[in-house]
């Protein structure tokens, strides 16, 4: 008996007609997020993370943040699609006070032969020394490939030191 290639079964219209309609939702979007959190510790995957129970940390805790972006664009290549994100931080005071700030500190990249949809960012923060009080972390992506920007913000305390 010879092996024979089989071409495989294709799904049903109506699955096809919603993959359609979902890259057409995915397109509308524009760069959003699915889930922005403080996770309890890094994330070791898409959909891998425990959110964290408060936003209380101690002056020399690190803050892990969980997000999930949605809407971002693909680059066509030889092999299939490309997708790139920067992202940039702000901290800040109660009262809007930038503490630190950097641009491009973390970058999303990746490739495949079909839209890879499933993209999780794991950022880990480390601002050793911060009196007691309450501060805002600001977190924006950019769409390398489509151009677009967003960002979620992150409220936050640092607990008095014992």
């Amino acid at each position: 008996m010879s092996a024979q290639a089989q071409s495989p079964a294709s799904p049903p219209a109506a699955f096809q007609n919603a993959l359609a309609a979902y890259d057409q939702a995915w397109s509308d979007a524009g760069l959003s997020f699915m889930v922005a959190v403080f996770s309890a510790g890094p994330s070791s995957g898409f959909g891998h993370y425990t959110p964290r129970g408060d936003a209380v940390f101690s002056d020399d805790e690190a803050l892990n943040v969980y997000a999930e972006p949605v809407g971002y664009g693909f680059r066509e290549t030889d092999g299939g699609f490309a997708y790139e994100l920067t992202a940039d931080y702000r901290l800040l005071t109660k009262s809007g006070q930038v503490l630190a700030e950097q641009e491009n500190f973390a970058t999303f990249s990746g490739s495949g032969r079909s839209r890879q949809r499933e993209l999780s960012a794991a950022l880990t923060f480390q601002f050793s020394g911060l009196p007691a009080g309450d501060y805002q972390l600001e977190t924006s992506f950019t769409d390398e490939v489509g151009g677009a920007t967003s960002a979620f913000s992150l409220p936050f305390s640092v607990s008095a030191s014992n």
